[in-house]
């Protein structure tokens, strides 16, 4: 068990953590989620299968990748829902970087980060960065770098275009709204490499795909994919 500071546990008793999930207070111990939520997340366990699942098979046809796999299956309105709601909206990144380092923890033993060379966060445009403060995509990058060890590309790609939020559109008009939204900007950095894409929450992959798109235009890379959250459609 880890050792928790004096000022940490007097910082809880002025101020108690709630988790993201139920509401109720967190321990000394618990970050973000409760041990009782993060026990009943429902995972979707796709690292064991990473090239036959669910996410996988949104992409076959449209853009190579070599794998991929979400976290947790993520339903709008849910209790769950909440981790991926304050992350964006509720001005809380280090729920992403927590959340990264939990599901790396997991990952890792799957053997799913094996010969993958690097890291690329799914990029906001600045100006939705700015309003925003951070990058989601990033925080989750963060968590899965310091337990995967793998280096993070966040200047390989710029997201020029955004067209408002994805969460209403149909699959053809969320296809629509991210062509040719990414651009290429260190061709360097990332040619031959292997690439993990981060994304907070994926449901028809159109925007890993304009992504992934984007750095195919480096010579020899390969993409694979993980998401927080998978909408099942």
């Amino acid at each position: 068990m880890p050792r928790i500071s004096f000022w940490r546990r007097l910082l809880d008793l002025i101020s108690p953590r709630i988790c993201t999930v139920c509401g109720q207070r967190l321990s000394v111990t618990e970050e973000v989620v409760c041990a009782k939520c993060y026990l009943h997340l429902p995972r979707t366990d796709f690292q064991h299968k990473p090239y036959e699942n669910a996410v996988a098979h949104l992409f076959w046809g449209r853009i190579p990748i070599e794998k991929a796999t979400a976290f947790f299956y993520y339903e709008a309105h849910s209790e769950t829902a909440n981790i991926i709601y304050e992350l964006k909206y509720k001005d809380r990144p280090i729920i992403g970087e927590v959340m990264g380092r939990m599901a790396a923890k997991e990952l890792l033993p799957s053997g799913f980060f094996d010969e993958i060379d690097g890291i690329v966060p799914v990029p906001l445009t600045f100006w939705r960065q700015w309003g925003r403060g951070y990058n989601q995509s990033m925080e989750i990058a963060r968590g899965i770098s310091e337990i995967a060890g793998l280096p993070i590309y966040d200047k390989a790609v710029r997201r020029n275009v955004f067209k408002g939020s994805q969460t209403r559109r149909g699959r053809w008009e969320r296809n629509e709204s991210v062509e040719g939204a990414f651009e290429l900007r260190d061709e360097n950095a990332v040619s031959g490499k292997h690439l993990l894409l981060i994304d907070d929450v994926v449901t028809t992959g159109a925007t890993i795909i304009a992504c992934a798109k984007a750095l195919a235009e480096a010579s020899g890379v390969r993409v694979s994919v993980f998401a927080l959250g998978f909408a099942k459609s």
